[in-house]
């Protein structure tokens, strides 16, 4: 069987019930193929959780997901010694994703920030982060450690319940992102106050985020919603009139100076998560 979200609320309601009663015996599991056939096949790291972490058993229910917005109730049919066969049962095309999509652009923190930040964004439910290489970076991410966030952000998807991946993209440097980020969606920066601006391009700061709430309020949203955020010691003068010239809307986050990871989840919060609570 198939659910959506514009389906009727009983419908939507036994799903519900069904996946809930099943999550609280097993973890969801990440498949990495579209779900669209009858039986699938659990490999590589999902399998061995599986088999050996969750011990799972022929005739066993779990729940699956395909990070493209389906899952589905999934019996298994069959252990091997790496792989599990799976027969899917019912399916269903739930979405529980933002009513816009965020995009949240910062550098990568160091150590097991990074992992808590790639957590934290999807949790809140953030479409796209994008790594930045600003003038201040510490951590210049390279495939290997774009491959780790991607692997964080699946197991933070099994974790809270989101059938789309957050898309990881490739690193940008500060004045490419800029450059490069689309115009039909609101585009915001942190950096604190006060900060020299470019005089000749007409811009409050301290008014962004009010204007946004007021938006919001008179029902004008934007398409979408990129937000960046600034390295340890936050962004140059010169990047931040780069921003300015470029368009860009600074927000001040308060007078505390924040971590790039909790900047970058204030942000995510108020662009995006606050305004799924009030709908």
């Amino acid at each position: 069987m198939y659910y959506r979200l514009d389906d009727s609320p009983a419908d939507v309601l036994a799903w519900f019930v069904v996946t809930k009663r099943l999550s609280g015996m097993s973890d969801r599991f990440f498949v990495a193929r579209p779900i669209e056939t009858d039986e699938i096949m659990l490999t590589g790291a999902e399998a061995h959780h599986l088999i050996h972490v969750m011990r799972g058993n022929v005739g066993q229910r779990i729940v699956v997901f395909d990070g493209q917005g389906h899952e589905a109730v999934a019996e298994i049919i069959g252990i091997q010694k790496r792989a599990v066969s799976l027969r899917v049962v019912s399916q269903a095309t739930v979405s529980r994703e933002l009513p816009i999509p965020v995009t949240i652009a910062s550098p990568i923190p160091k150590g097991d920030r990074e992992w808590f930040l790639v957590e934290k964004l999807t949790e809140l439910g953030v479409a796209s982060f994008v790594p930045l290489i600003t003038q201040r970076s510490v951590v210049r991410p390279d495939g290997k450690v774009i491959e780790r966030l991607r692997r964080y952000t699946i197991g933070a998807c099994k974790q809270c319940g989101r059938n789309h991946l957050m898309a990881i993209q490739s690193p940008e440097s500060w004045p490419d992102f800029l450059e490069t980020a689309s115009t039909n969606d609101r585009r915001v920066f942190a950096h604190p106050l006060p900060c020299p601006v470019v005089s000749s391009v007409p811009n409050n700061p301290s008014n962004a985020a009010e204007a946004i709430q007021r938006d919001w309020a008179a029902g004008s949203v934007p398409s979408g919603v990129i937000a960046a955020v600034g390295p340890e010691g936050g962004f140059t003068e010169e990047e931040v009139n780069q921003a300015i010239q470029a368009g860009w809307e600074q927000i001040d986050l308060g007078p505390r100076i924040l971590r790039t990871e909790t900047a970058a989840i204030v942000l995510a919060t108020l662009l995006g998560a606050a305004r799924q609570v009030v709908l």
